[in-house]
């Protein structure tokens, strides 16, 4: 899994800036809060990765995932002889989190009573593994994460206020993906490398401009995770445009209509295709298949490197970077294609 947090919009801007700042001294007990699938993990991990805890253990509890009588035994661990079957000693995901990170996934789907216990550890910094009565001190970062609103579940009485207050030292919110478009472009370029890196023994081709403009126009429902998982099956398997729109649909049915509309690009090029037809033979002279296929080509380039250059703030380095060409490459379309930068 990547840990680089992704993005050039104001929101990942602050994430970052936040992660530097809180990782310094990694004592702040932190809550990730967001929609299934932004990205809390990552958030999550770029967090331990930055700190001075990173040489130590980083230990996931998925609290929805592992039952209520399973959960308290898995978080604080068993001692030998606990009850029958216990034959030997279990550390817990606290123990085994000690100096490190403790990262508790889904932490609005925890039982009241396990609120308690987990309250207990964390105003003591002390726990004892079940059956046994000796103590055992705790000096672990603690980071949790939920696609609840947590502030409804307490006026609810489904979580407890104090825990709140104990967990929610730092709040690092992740918005939806269709709140910050303008990452979209930087995921697929990143994630492209990172698939690359991964499946080395395919073939994994750069995305066309009628792929790559589906897919920054999509309102991923699903957020990040449901772009990564369309962007590995076009890239593993490759597809044409009949392909694409069934890739989506399967996504995701809210994505796509019936049948998904045209691109801006492709209903300009029509567009000028047929007026062909309106014109005189004088008119008509120099035409050739040829002229209007390399003219098919700039009005493609223009839009495609208008849009990098926009969604990157006009930063050109990181532009040619996404558009993988060289930078003086990039400068040269610029000024051929006429480019202008918005005033």
């Amino acid at each position: 899994m990547s840990t680089i947090l992704v993005g050039v919009s104001p929101a990942m801007n602050k994430i970052r800036e936040t992660v530097s700042r809180i990782a310094r001294n990694a004592a702040l007990n932190v809550v990730i809060t967001g929609e299934t699938g932004v990205g809390k993990e990552v958030v999550a991990r770029s967090l331990y990765e930055t700190s001075l805890r990173n040489k130590k253990e980083f230990v996931k509890v998925n609290c929805a995932a592992i039952p209520d009588t399973l959960l308290e035994s898995e978080l604080f661990g068993i001692e030998q002889g606990a009850y029958t079957g216990a034959h030997k000693m279990r550390k817990g995901k606290f123990e085994l989190a000690d100096d490190g990170v403790l990262f508790l996934d889904e932490i609005g789907d925890m039982t009241f009573h396990l609120q308690a216990k987990l309250l207990h550890v964390l105003q003591s910094g002390e726990y004892s593994r079940l059956g046994s009565e000796t103590n055992l001190r705790s000096n672990t970062w603690v980071i949790s994460a939920t696609n609840h609103d947590l502030q409804q579940k307490i006026e609810k009485k489904e979580f407890r206020q104090d825990l709140y207050y104990r967990l929610n030292m730092v709040k690092i919110h992740i918005p939806p993906l269709r709140e910050r478009p303008e990452d979209i472009p930087e995921l697929i370029a990143h994630y492209t490398q990172v698939y690359r890196r991964i499946y080395t023994d395919r073939e994994i081709s750069p995305l066309n401009t009628y792929t790559f403009d589906r897919l920054c126009r999509c309102p991923w429902p699903g957020n990040v995770r449901q772009l990564l998982s369309a962007l590995k099956r076009i890239l593993l398997i490759g597809c044409d445009q009949a392909t694409l729109s069934e890739i989506l649909d399967e996504e995701s049915p809210r994505i796509n209509g019936a049948s998904p509309a045209a691109p801006p690009i492709y209903d300009h090029l029509m567009g000028e295709i047929r007026d062909l037809a309106t014109k005189s033979p004088e008119a008509l002279a120099d035409f050739s298949l040829k002229g209007i296929k390399q003219h098919a080509v700039d009005i493609i380039e223009r839009e495609a490197i208008s849009q990098i250059l926009t969604m990157t703030n006009w930063n050109r380095t990181r532009a040619s970077k996404i558009l993988k060409i060289s930078y003086k490459t990039l400068l040269t379309k610029i000024s051929q294609l006429h480019i202008t930068k918005p005033q």
